[in-house]
């Protein structure tokens, strides 16, 4: 097919890890099949009369260290300049990124195909969104009151996972015990004095052995895998010293993708990474899942390439 302009929003591309970070595995695929990949941070966005524009800096990348990227140009360019555009900005989806999904759906024009939906995004908080599927999750309570939490987590003698509605990688993620003199102050602190609601889900003891992250491309899985903690910590996150695992998907994983791909599709979240411990659902990310370098190695395949070839398939018909 003919080249494609494939725009990329994320984080500033000067601090990429090249052997871990998703986005920058999509744009080597992309520049290897010959499309011009342009990126743009969320600060550079803005409104130029018409319709959203951003300062776009062209460039060609490579897998070396400090040696990561090269600017071939650098301008202000329409939204509607690009065939795609990937929504790949890191959490927490704050204020500004809500403002960022926003902006980039105003084109005079023609707009991109976006990967992720930028309403789709704004629809689906990844620790929330999961509850739409209750029979498919540990039980899961969302309070700000702490009497509440405090009896949820007196339920749940195996424990209480604690998490922050908005956290992102494994950050502010505590354990709670009944009997625990701590717990008093944990909820205190994680509810910011009962002001902010948090998440409380039971936890699964199959946790110590890894969760998994699945990678879905249209709906489809197309690779997971297991992140297991380190001894001294209940966090599988590989941001939080999770080792990355070969695996495979059980039956009940292939159901679990099943169930999700009607709604995960009717909202355009089209790249979604989901997280499963044992036979749980627990979140599904869909601003910037990671995983896809991972599976890579330890599969010996190539998951950015189903990633690239739903862009050109997208492209071609929405042109």
């Amino acid at each position: 097919m003919a080249p494609l302009t494939l725009g990329f929003l994320m984080d500033p591309l000067e601090l990429v890890r090249v052997d871990h970070d998703s986005t920058f595995a999509m744009m080597l695929e992309a520049q290897r099949r010959g499309h011009t990949v342009r990126y743009f941070e969320q600060g550079w966005l803005g409104f130029g009369g018409t319709c959203a524009e951003a300062r776009m800096r062209t460039v060609t990348v490579q897998r070396e260290v400090g040696r990561h990227f090269q600017v071939v140009e650098e301008s202000v360019r329409p939204i509607s300049s690009l065939d795609v555009l990937f929504m790949r900005k890191d959490p927490p989806v704050d204020v500004d990124f809500l403002h960022a999904t926003q902006l980039v759906e105003l084109c005079s024009g023609k707009p991109p195909v976006y990967i992720n939906s930028p309403q789709g995004i704004r629809d689906a908080n990844e620790k929330l969104f999961a509850l739409n599927f209750p029979d498919l999750m540990p039980e899961t309570c969302v309070s700000r009151d702490k009497s509440v939490l405090t009896d949820f987590i007196l339920r749940h003698p195996a424990g209480t996972i604690l998490k922050p509605i908005d956290g992102f990688g494994g950050k502010g993620i505590l354990f709670a015990a009944p009997g625990d003199r701590n717990a008093r102050s944990i909820l205190e602190m994680v509810t910011n004095q009962g002001r902010e609601a948090v998440i409380a889900q039971a936890y699964v003891p199959q946790s110590r052995q890894g969760d998994k992250r699945i990678i879905l491309v249209d709906g489809e899985p197309v690779g997971a895998v297991l992140r297991v903690p380190s001894e001294d910590d209940h966090r599988g996150n590989m941001a939080a010293g999770g080792k990355p695992v070969k695996t495979t998907l059980t039956p009940r994983e292939k159901e679990i993708c099943a169930k999700l791909k009607p709604k995960l599709l009717e909202r355009g979240l089209l790249l979604v990474g989901i997280d499963v411990l044992g036979d749980y659902l627990t979140e599904v990310n869909v601003t910037s899942p990671t995983g896809l370098v991972e599976i890579d190695a330890l599969d010996a395949t190539n998951v950015e390439a189903h990633v690239i070839t739903l862009a050109e398939r997208l492209a071609a018909k929405h042109r």
